[in-house]
């Protein structure tokens, strides 16, 4: 499993701050939150900025099980 962290807009379009999902590559992850969550956060992910324990990852790369994910919207007006 993959902690899921989001926060600030990310995390009020989810409706939570913290999910676990299912190992699997970022885009994967992002598309079933979305599905779960809806078009707010469909529009809130594009903007985001995405790290798995530290390190900026793109959508297709794998987020390996144990990992943590931080969904980063950006914050004051940046």
């Amino acid at each position: 499993m993959v902690t899921v962290r989001l926060f600030a807009a990310a995390a009020e379009a989810a409706g939570t701050e913290e999910v676990r999902v299912p190992a699997g590559t970022v885009e994967d992850i992002g598309a079933g939150l979305i599905a779960a969550s809806g078009d707010d956060l469909a529009r809130v992910w594009r903007q985001c900025a995405l790290m798995v324990d530290g390190r900026r990852v793109a959508a297709g790369e794998l987020v390996a099980a144990g990992s943590t994910l931080d969904v980063l919207p950006p914050f004051a007006g940046g």
